[in-house]
């Protein structure tokens, strides 16, 4: 599908202040999944200078800086993407052994992933590796029956709602809330498949949505890294599979690596506010 893509972020302070460098994550990748065809920002005010980049984790960045006082920033970028991936599951399985727990990647894979293994268990704690026991369980230790299980399961048993600024929430205190933000339920998908050797990382973007409702917002979901297949997503505020109807802006095994927009201001008791417009259209 191609989808054209308009995304404007506004932030207003009550007071003048002077920005430090930002990082921009706002240019949607190239990958097997989608082809970028085209794609231009425009800020205000005006930086004195940028720097694109490739980060760490492959994702297309700008480093922009600015020099004086303003009272706003405002970002626009405008993309044009065409996603290819009809089929989520186009590919084999490269090592069998990992179609069954124990999860276990080929060791030549291994110094690659281990950013996105959690083997002390660090990002879930005892309710969430529980979790990922009893989902296990059921799926008879199969791999794509457990992430199946696992995203109709996150999809089922919470309600999503809108929390436009924040870090997602621990996934321990996800587990304790009934309702919660798309990236919430990323970080918690996340934290389930390291818990029992599956690499994982957190993925923002965007998806189609219902075009009759013109309410869009951008959007998080995970990927797992399969043998033979690379890195897919899956998405559990939506329960499916991520196919042709999601857009990619980066990926990284922290959601903070994968923020569209990174940056901090300098003002004596100022505050900012926030607010954004998305638009996208979607065609063949």
């Amino acid at each position: 599908m191609f989808f054209s893509v308009f995304h404007q972020t506004h932030y207003q302070f009550n007071g003048p202040v002077f920005l430090e460098p930002h990082l921009l994550r706002l240019c949607p990748r190239s990958d097997s999944g989608q082809k970028l065809l085209s794609f231009k920002i425009k800020l205000d005010p005006q930086p004195a200078g940028f720097s694109d980049i490739t980060d760490a984790e492959g994702n297309i960045a700008r480093w922009v800086w600015f020099d004086g006082t303003t009272q706003h920033l405002d970002i626009k970028a405008e993309s044009t993407i065409q996603t290819e991936r009809l089929n989520p599951y186009d590919y084999i399985l490269a090592s069998p052994a990992f179609q069954t727990h124990p999860f276990q990647y080929p060791l030549e894979l291994v110094p690659a992933l281990n950013v996105f293994l959690d083997p002390k268990g660090s990002l879930g704690g005892e309710k969430v590796r529980n979790l990922a026991s009893t989902l296990l369980k059921g799926a008879q230790g199969d791999l794509f029956s457990f992430l199946n299980s696992l995203t109709a399961h996150l999809y089922e048993h919470w309600q999503v709602a809108d929390r436009e600024e924040g870090d997602p929430f621990p996934p321990e205190q996800t587990l304790q809330k009934k309702e919660v933000s798309c990236r919430d339920l990323a970080l918690l998908f996340m934290a389930v498949c390291r818990a029992v050797g599956i690499a994982s990382r957190f993925v923002s973007g965007y998806q189609e949505g219902s075009p009759d409702t013109g309410n869009w917002e951008l959007h998080a979901w995970a990927e797992v890294y399969i043998p033979g297949g690379g890195w897919r997503g899956y998405d559990p505020t939506q329960g499916l599979v991520v196919a042709d109807r999601h857009i990619v802006l980066a990926a990284s095994h922290q959601p903070q690596g994968a923020s569209p927009c990174t940056g901090t201001f300098r003002g004596t008791g100022t505050q900012a506010s926030m607010s954004y417009t998305i638009h996208i259209k979607a065609g063949y």
